[in-house]
């Protein structure tokens, strides 16, 4: 099994939203990670993507991406969103798709901060679309399930 469809059902199986979204991850690398999900369920009252989803599958596709930089680098923690912003700048009348990358310069200060205080934060952008329709600016914050005090 692929690490992109693994993490796919860990992701579907631990947040139902995502069930129902039909999120799924396209590809997956150390820096780079595309998702989708069916225009269909995710449809507003205009025909066209639905704000919260967007926003919900932009979230998914940051914290896809560093759940999989955490297990890469083995970084034993609980990942959360520590703030998140979008910015709609286009209707999305296709199906939803996100891309995401972190550098490697991001990824290693990522780890040296976990490592060293048991809090590491990584700030991704997440693009929606081609144009981009909309981009979500996140931070996301990794807490050490045990670290030596």
């Amino acid at each position: 099994m692929s690490a992109a469809v693994a993490l796919t059902q860990k992701i579907r199986g631990a947040i139902p939203l995502s069930e129902s979204m039909q999120f799924s991850i396209d590809s997956l690398s150390q820096e780079v990670i595309r998702v989708s999900a069916p225009l269909q369920p995710n449809i507003n009252i205009h025909g066209t993507g639905f704000a919260g989803s967007i926003y919900s599958l932009a979230v998914l596709t940051g914290w896809g991406l560093c759940t999989h930089i955490m297990d890469e680098l083995a970084m034993d923690g609980d990942l959360v969103v520590g703030k998140a912003e979008i910015s709609y700048r286009a209707p999305v009348k296709t199906d939803l798709e996100c891309h995401c990358q972190a550098t490697a310069e991001q990824r290693q200060s990522f780890l040296q901060q976990f490592s060293a205080r048991g809090k590491g934060r990584l700030a991704l952008e997440i693009t929606v679309g081609e144009l981009p329709q909309a981009i979500l600016k996140a931070t996301f914050v990794a807490v050490a399930r045990s670290h030596p005090t």
